[in-house]
Parts: C-alpha cells; structure tokens; sequence
C-alpha cells in the first residue's frame, strides 16, 4: 500500500510540473508570437516613412529579435514538455540559462564598469543625434526621454551641435538651438507649442540657458532617476530576470523527473537476455516509425512462448 501511495505522489508530481512548464511555454509563446507580428507591422511602417539607410536603435528591429527568440525558445520548451521529450527540453533549459547568465552578466558590468558604459551610450547617442531627423524612430524616443526626464543631449545639451541642421556653422532657423522638447517651458500662449523656444542656446554657457532649456544630459538624467527610484529599478529587473529563471527551475525540475521515470521503467537490457540462435542486428524495426517507439503486436523482440506455457504449468 505504501509503495502504490508514493508511486501516485511521485505521479501528481509529475504532472503538475508538467502542466506547469506546459502552460508556462504555451503562455510565453503565444507573447512572443505577438511581439513578432507588432514588430513585423512596425518594421513595415519604418521602411515606409525612414529615409535612413540603417538601423539605430529602431524599435522594430528589436521587437523582430525579441519576438524570434522569445517564440522558438518557448516552442521548443512546449513541445519538449508536451512529447515528454528530454533532448528538447535540455535545449530549452540550457538557452534559458545562457541568455539568463548573459543578462545578468550585463547588468554586472553596467554596476562595475559604469563610466565605460556611459562612454559608450554617449558615442551611439551622437550618432542618434546626428541623423535626429533622418530616423524617426529615433527622433521619437529622445523626444520622450527628454521631455520624460527633462534633459536635453546625451552628455550634455551641446551634443546637439553635431545634428548639421542645429550646429552654429549652419544657416537655418534651427541653427545653434536646440529642439523644443529641450525646453523648460515650449508652450505659448493658447497652448501652442513654441517650436524655437531653444533658438541661440548651443552657443551660450550653461548658466545663460538653465531657465530656458534643460542644461542637464539624458545619461546624468536617467541614470539619477533609476538610482532615486530604486524600488521601480529593482522591479524592473525582477520583471525580467522572474519568467527566465521560472522557466530555468521548472525545465530542470521536468528533466529530471522524467530521466527518474526512465530509470526506473528501462532497468531490463534486453542484449542480456539468453535468447538461442537471434541476432540482435537482424532485429526487424519495421513500423517501429523514425523514433523506433512505435508499439507492434507480438512485439519486437521474439518471444519462445513454448517456454512460458511450460514455467505457467
């Protein structure tokens, strides 16, 4: 009675991870899925509308990788759970760990080599910068993130002298300013927008122009906002590095019940048993199918049904 007790634990137990896993993968893909058609759509209306060659920072491109991977890493672990299947689900397992392992390696490095990574966010950013009106999609986002944390460049409000339209060689009315989201009040009178708030402030010191435009840059403002919010970064990270490690824990704990399982039900060698006169490579597979785990009638392995009618009676 014992035995048959634990034998039906161990087997709750088993589909409750796996359901758990399934649901889990099920769940993941399906976003994934919808991130790849968000991304698809939206990468469709930026080679409409972009007269840039390339692809800085574009929310498409980055939604297309995410959607890719978050989909085939899911549908493997759901198809591994679902067919029981130990080499798909060890595939899963061990990409969710490297990308967990990278992921955390990142923020690592963000955390001990702080000044280098800002060095290299400055660098792309000025070249962001330089085509702001090239690529909309990047126009887009440093238009919110100035107005959001009230900044103006990447390290500081001059970056905009690099954009040809806003630097004082240039002859236009945007020359030496810089865009209104810059500014610290871009609205008129009857709420129009004041899109020359920032006109001639690229060529003036920072004390001239603090009460007009944000003299601060978006790297000092961002990274001052994470550190002040700490409860909304910490978050953050949990949101992301949570499902992964989810995942990570519940295809481990899978893989190893169900390698238990077939341990315990593949204790017979069959090329050990004393059958006369058969050779094992002559052992016709036919219907056994591509994964030979196919079931036959009989069987097969050649039975001497002579010899148990003998040890029956």
């Amino acid at each position: 009675m014992a035995g048959g007790d634990s034998w039906r634990a161990a087997l709750r137990t088993y589909y409750c991870i796996k359901f758990s896993l399934s649901f889990y993968s099920t769940l993941f893909s399906i976003i994934g899925l919808l991130i790849l058609c968000i991304g698809i759509y939206a990468e469709s209306e930026r080679r409409k509308h972009q007269t840039l060659e390339g692809i800085f920072l574009a929310p498409a491109i980055i939604l297309l990788l995410l959607g890719i991977l978050m989909f085939v890493v899911s549908f493997i672990g759901m198809v591994g759970s679902l067919r029981d299947n130990l080499l798909l689900l060890k595939i899963f397992f061990w990409v969710l760990l490297v990308i967990f392992l990278v992921e955390v390696l990142l923020i690592a490095i963000e955390l001990v080599c702080e000044t280098e990574m800002k060095k290299f966010a400055h660098a792309n950013i000025l070249v962001g910068l330089k085509h702001y009106y090239d690529d909309l999609d990047f126009k887009n986002i440093m238009d919110f993130v100035q107005e959001k944390f009230s900044c103006c460049g990447g390290d500081q409000f001059t970056d905009w002298m690099v954009n040809p339209y806003h630097s004082c060689n240039s002859t236009g009315p945007l020359s030496c300013g810089v865009p209104y989201t810059c500014c610290i009040t871009g609205t008129g009178s009857g709420g129009v927008k004041n899109t020359l708030c920032g006109y001639q402030t690229l060529d003036k010191e920072r004390l001239d122009v603090m009460n007009i435009i944000h003299v601060r840059g978006c790297i000092h403002a961002v990274g001052l906002w994470l550190n002040d919010n700490f409860g909304i970064t910490f978050g953050l990270v949990l949101a992301v590095l949570g499902p992964q490690a989810l995942g990570i824990g519940l295809s481990y704990l899978f893989w190893t019940k169900l390698k238990d399982i077939c341990y315990a039900y593949d204790e017979t060698d069959f090329r050990f048993l004393q059958i006369k006169d058969f050779n094992f490579k002559e052992l016709d597979l036919s219907g056994a199918g591509c994964c030979l785990c196919l079931p036959r009638e009989g069987g097969y392995i050649p039975v001497n049904m002579d010899s148990d009618d003998e040890k029956a009676s």
